[in-house]
């Protein structure tokens, strides 16, 4: 008797191990607790499929893929809302931090950002600066243009924030450097996880790179490949 009890005691256990394996190859952490920043995010909070783009406005080859999705703006809405995805931006200075070229542009472009996103205005002042700095420099001179983009004073940020409504606030978080620590903690963590830009975790396929030629269609299979990972 004792032995048979013996058995269905060490079954019991057996089974609850089981289980609590079982539970933990399927327990999905909540993409709350994942985000870096929520305000960088579009999307449904609680998606099942979590995407994340690695970039810097330095990046000519950032800029090329997240242009595609601002030209293709509805479709790719429509796309995340019909696919159950949330999407997050994860900007930084990294180029200038871990760059060779070290541009200067990562960090003023990357205060400028996170300067209008404390103001409640990250999309609508990151969407002007990717189709802007696209337009102006790499859209027809490719990545030649990166000598002459470097030069850009940091006046050309402030610009765009008054084009989409910041003002004065804006202008002296900019100038003054207001959010650098968190750039860097930022650019300290992309390091951990990152080799060079753009990069992305799609679900659990993670390519990195995308060609200056390269359009919508291409972003397209980029998710794809996502959702099927």
């Amino acid at each position: 008797m004792k032995t048979a009890f013996r058995i269905i005691g060490v079954v019991a256990v057996l089974v609850v191990l089981i289980a609590a394996i079982a539970t933990s190859m399927t327990h999905k952490t909540p993409n709350s607790e994942i985000v870096w920043d929520e305000a960088m995010t579009v999307g449904n909070m609680d998606a099942k499929n979590y995407f994340i783009i690695y970039s810097d406005i330095a990046c000519p080859y950032c800029l090329a893929f997240e242009n595609a999705i601002i030209e293709h703006e509805e479709e790719f809405h429509e796309y995340i809302e019909k696919h159950d995805i949330l999407v997050e931006i994860r900007l930084s200075d990294f180029m200038y931090e871990y760059g060779q070229s070290q541009s200067i542009q990562s960090r003023y472009s990357a205060e400028a950002i996170y300067c209008a996103k404390n103001e409640g205005k990250f999309w609508d002042y990151y969407n002007k600066l990717i189709v802007k700095v696209w337009n102006d420099w790499f859209k027809d001179m490719g990545k030649a243009a990166f000598t002459e983009f470097n030069k850009t004073p940091i006046d050309y940020y402030i610009k765009i924030g008054k084009e989409v409504g910041l003002g004065e606030t804006f202008e002296a978080c900019v100038e003054n450097e207001e959010p650098l620590e968190d750039i860097v903690k930022n650019a300290q963590k992309m390091a951990k996880l990152v080799d060079g830009m753009p990069h992305f975790k799609f679900n659990n396929y993670t390519p990195s790179g995308f060609d200056l030629n390269w359009g919508w269609e291409y972003v397209l299979l980029f998710f794809d490949a996502g959702l099927k990972s």
